[in-house]
């Protein structure tokens, strides 16, 4: 009985030793607030960043758009151009032929 009665009175000891110890880690809480700071501060990087990306996106969309407009100008102008060409073209051989006419007549 003796035994139990000091294994008793040790953990009884134990215990308010545990009791008064500080379990509160001040550091640690301290690291805990800074990660927590520094976690909301990259979400609102991130959020930042993301409208960034979605502007960006809907500006590159755009510019695609205002290119392939030009690309189709540019190919109209470009058809036009080659029509106009043949059409001096056509021109000066209707007047060549009619200059070589107009030389038989005079002779």
């Amino acid at each position: 009985m003796k035994y139990f009665s000091e294994k008793e009175k040790k953990l009884e000891n134990a215990l308010d030793k545990l009791k008064k110890l500080n379990l509160i880690d001040e550091e640690g809480l301290k690291n805990l607030e800074f990660l927590s700071d520094q976690k909301n501060q990259l979400q609102i990087e991130k959020k930042e960043l993301e409208n960034k990306h979605r502007s960006l996106l809907n500006e590159h969309q755009k510019l695609k758009e205002q290119l392939k407009d030009i690309k189709v100008k540019n190919s109209k102008h470009k058809l036009d151009q080659l029509k106009f060409n043949e059409k001096i073209d056509e021109l000066n051989q209707e007047t060549d032929i009619l200059l070589d006419e107009i030389d038989k007549w005079q002779m």
